[in-house]
């Protein structure tokens, strides 16, 4: 080969590792959110178990692995990944020539850095479990865990948790975490721009992104909590798409043939918790009220109220789309019963049970799980929170009573598990010895059949004790505007929403 075919060859594979299109990305898109954005969700190091920070978060950063059209979890900002035979290693190898939004390269420092600042959810597990994050060469890095943890890469390479989202060591260094958060720099499709805090965030698309340039030049993403206000906002046109209608404003739009509704097929589930249930002083400790609230729940009506028939009724709190989740029916809707059961725990007249928080953003959802509450003689007020001071709360163990949450980040049992279930959980009230030795022996279990058992076993412990009040799968309702060519909000799995490097105006 001579001199002149080596460069030609060299020229070629390095313009082979950046994405090449024909025309600049163009354009402008709105998406309506359904909560107010938080500057919290631009820096992944503290994103909590839910789904709805990674709108955001995968529109700014990359990760090592994550799911993206055609991978349920595939390489991104890593070409490649290997397990050791032992199940005790895992070797990431970096792309070629990667960069942050500013210019800055990204390296396994990087890497290694964000790893270690991590503390969101799933953080004590993921920093338990990992003995030491080893930078082999600029391009190498490998996590050494402790003992073999067939769910490692569940946690760190979806979206289970942020952990495997990479920032910027360098800048992070420079600013801060306060400076980060007023202007996040990433590694992902799209740039940051600006923030008005409470109304938008606008976001510009990277044209060095590795995967491909996006399509669409600019992205406003508005915080419009009303969800009345969104399905106005698609009708008019004053956005592209407006992200979880409720049922009445979906089914009006369904009517109209110049819009469509998108159902999401994402992990996503509500569910009725009883923090009080582990204090005897408390009256949901008798695990009768628990059951009263379970057999008050009309779960068929309130997912055509909520979301047209979309959304099963559930009978645990793990997604049924998930791996090693139990298939189980929903507890029966028997307000005869409820009733009875409330007379024998001594409230013959019902009870008092004061504020009800619902998570927020899901009006139909939480008024019709309130006037079930209520007709069966659990008397509970609607108590209205912001979305971030509802999830501050909630880890912080301040929710007393009962109260109605939500999670559609993705994962499996296991995680779901760890999070909400045993008794270690970041978002668990309590616990029980038998289930934590369960989740225990299940996080080592290599067997798969035998982790299943394990799994099914807690999941089944729960049912029994009444733990929870599963609600119903959530399958998001999304209106898509007319100038809307490719939606792209089922192309990423367990999402709901779009892969914005894909979206398509017309």
């Amino acid at each position: 080969m001579t001199p002149l075919h080596r460069l030609l060859l060299a020229v070629l594979v390095a313009l082979a590792a950046f994405p090449v299109r024909a025309e600049p990305p163009s354009g402008r898109a709105t998406i309506a959110w359904h909560v107010t954005l938080s500057p919290s969700w631009f820096d992944p190091s503290t994103a909590p178990p839910q789904i709805t920070p990674f709108g955001m978060l995968y529109a700014i950063h990359d990760a090592l692995v994550r799911p993206y059209p055609g991978h349920k979890m595939g390489p991104s900002l890593a070409e490649s990944w290997t397990e050791s035979p032992d199940g005790k290693t895992y070797e990431f190898k970096l792309r070629a020539g990667l960069k942050f939004h500013n210019g800055d390269p990204l390296t396994t420092e990087d890497v290694k850095f964000s790893f270690e600042r991590y503390k969101g959810a799933g953080a004590a597990t993921l920093h338990e479990r990992v003995a030491q994050v080893e930078i082999v060469e600029p391009l190498v890095v490998r996590f050494h865990l402790k003992e073999p943890w067939p769910d490692f890469m569940t946690f760190y390479g979806t979206t289970a948790t942020a952990a495997g989202l990479v920032v910027p060591k360098n800048y992070l260094a420079q600013v801060g975490d306060d400076g980060f958060r007023k202007h996040p720099i990433g590694a992902g499709p799209y740039k940051f721009v600006s923030h008005k805090p409470g109304l938008e965030v606008e976001l510009e698309a990277f044209t060095g992104y590795w995967r491909r340039v996006p399509n669409v030049k600019t992205l406003i993403m508005k915080s419009v909590p009303e969800a009345t206000t969104r399905a106005v906002m698609v009708k008019t046109g004053e956005a592209d798409i407006s992200i979880v209608l409720d049922g009445p404003e979906a089914e009006d739009i369904q009517k109209n043939p110049r819009l469509k509704i998108v159902s999401s097929k994402h992990a996503s589930i509500f569910w009725i918790e009883f923090p009080e249930q582990w204090d005897p002083k408390s009256p949901w400790h008798d695990k009768r009220l628990r059951e009263v609230v379970n057999l008050a729940l009309d779960r068929q009506r309130i997912n055509e109220a909520a979301c047209l028939g979309f959304c099963p009724p559930a009978g645990v709190i793990v997604p049924r789309v998930m791996d090693f989740a139990l298939q189980v029916d929903p507890p029966p809707y028997d307000p005869a019963k409820a009733k009875q059961l409330l007379a024998e725990a001594g409230y013959p007249k019902g009870i008092d049970a004061g504020e009800f928080a619902a998570i927020p953003g899901f009006p139909t959802v939480a008024e019709a799980v309130l006037n079930d509450l209520n007709a069966a003689g659990i008397r509970v007020r609607l108590r209205s929170m912001e979305r971030a001071a509802f999830y501050a709360a909630w880890q912080d163990k301040k929710l007393r009573g009962l109260f109605m949450t939500a999670a559609g980040n993705s994962g499996n049992a296991a995680s779901r598990v760890e999070t909400f279930i045993q008794s270690k959980g970041g978002y668990a009230s309590g616990g029980y010895p038998d289930i934590d030795e369960l989740f225990r022996q299940q996080a080592t279990e290599r067997d798969v059949a035998r982790r299943e058992a394990l799994l099914h076993n807690i999941q089944q412990l729960t049912i029994d004790r009444v733990m929870f009040a599963p609600v119903m799968d959530l399958r998001t309702l999304n209106g898509i505007g007319p100038r809307i060519a490719k939606h792209t909000i089922t192309d990423v799995w367990m999402s709901p929403f779009p892969s914005y490097e894909d979206l398509e105006l017309k």
